[in-house]
């Protein structure tokens, strides 16, 4: 099970959007060529002299050369798309999200401050299906931190942009994903990658491509409650959940997306931290879940403290007041990140408490269990030592 928890706050913040391209330089010829043409045309014969003919030839030629260089000059404007796609959301190899082992310190409720001495990972914000820097988020970078405590992982995402929010139209609101790997096949691109179509991907035909992917939408879902799966949408295959929107699904690829999880937790609306639209300020999306849980369908991600696992973050945000589509997301990266789950070091002073404390603990209870065996050993001595009382007959009184 899933939780998660969202909250906004306000601050100053400003934009700097970058201008239009300017335009190609116009196409000027040489002034003594122009002269040249010009005195050429006074007494015009039937037939063009030498001179003007090897003028106009070489004006020609000239022409042609200069609308060759020009050409090639904007054509990577024009291709700015594709060249961009290639190179302009590349995350550094050395670029990793990791878990440390931090018992004790988050608390899932929308508040940032108890992830203050966690580092994270900053990365850009590009359109998933056309990752150009000039269509760049412009509110500012997502920031994703994760930590666990031996049996759960927290991540928190933190979002800088205007608040929007649209009571019951998702579309028109934020939403956040983390995807993770579960099939040793499974791709980041398409979701999984599996080839299959709504109707045949199953657990048979797209085994080894399964995701899992925890999503939140602020339109009318309860932060920290967990909708759980439903007949009704699962039979649709869409992913989508009419009743809640802080959904754990499980996919093969983005046709087939199927609900997971058992139930909802008992928070209620007034626990939702509302904001006002319009105010700028940083989103902050709080999300748990288990290291490990009791799925034996590869329908959740299993989590092995000291392994290395395979996440992506996406972000949907209504520009302009327009509703988003489910591919007109913003990724942080081209391609799966790395996400440690590190374990516990020896030399951490979380382990040096823990282990002071169990030493403590431990030598407590050895101190209680000898004085209660020389209490007992003490007390059966006693009684053994004791006078019996003399038997008297009654005849005899």
């Amino acid at each position: 099970m899933a939780i998660t928890v969202f909250s906004f706050k306000s601050s100053q913040i400003f934009h700097l959007i970058a201008g239009p391209l300017g335009r190609p330089p116009s196409l000027r010829l040489p002034r003594h060529l122009i002269n040249a043409n010009l005195a050429s045309a006074a007494p015009v014969p039937p037939i063009c002299p030498p001179s003007v003919a090897a003028t106009m030839l070489r004006l020609l030629l000239l022409s042609a050369i200069v609308l060759f260089v020009t050409i090639p000059l904007a054509a990577p404007h024009e291709g700015h798309d594709d060249v961009a796609a290639a190179g302009s959301c590349e995350v550094s190899p050395d670029v990793r999200i990791v878990a440390d082992y931090r018992p004790g310190i988050i608390s899932v409720d929308g508040h940032a401050d108890d992830w203050a001495g966690v580092e994270g990972s900053e990365f850009s914000l590009l359109p998933a299906l056309d990752p150009d820097a000039d269509k760049e988020y412009t509110g500012g970078k997502i920031s994703i931190k994760a930590v666990h405590d031996g049996n759960h992982v927290f991540f928190i995402l933190q979002i800088d942009g205007e608040y929007a929010y649209s009571q019951g139209e998702n579309q028109k609101c934020p939403s956040v994903a983390l995807m993770f790997q579960v099939g040793e096949n499974a791709s980041y691109h398409n979701m999984g990658g599996c080839k299959n179509f709504r109707g045949s991907c199953n657990n048979m035909t797209c085994r080894g491509h399964e995701v899992d992917i925890m999503h939140l939408s602020i339109g009318n879902a309860i932060p920290g409650r967990l909708y759980g799966a439903n007949l009704v949408d699962n039979s649709e295959g869409t992913g989508g959940d009419r009743f809640g929107h802080l959904v754990d699904v499980y996919a093969w690829n983005p046709h087939c997306l199927y609900l997971d999880g058992k139930g909802p937790s008992a928070l209620v609306e007034d626990d939702s931290p509302y904001s006002k639209g319009g105010e700028k300020g940083t989103y902050y999306f709080e999300f748990s879940r288990p290291l490990r849980t009791m799925d034996r369908s590869q329908q959740d991600v299993q989590f092995v403290i000291g392994q290395t696992s395979r996440v992506a973050a996406a972000f949907w945000y209504p520009t302009g007041g327009k509703p988003w589509s489910k591919s007109q997301h913003y990724s942080a990266s081209c391609d799966w990140l790395p996400l440690d789950i590190t374990a516990p070091s020896s030399s951490s002073s979380y382990m040096t408490s823990s282990n002071s404390s169990w030493d403590a603990a431990t030598a407590f209870s050895l101190l209680l269990s000898v004085l209660a065996f020389c209490l007992s050993v003490f007390l059966g001595y006693w009684v053994s030592r004791s006078k019996a009382v003399p038997f008297t007959p009654i005849d005899g009184l």
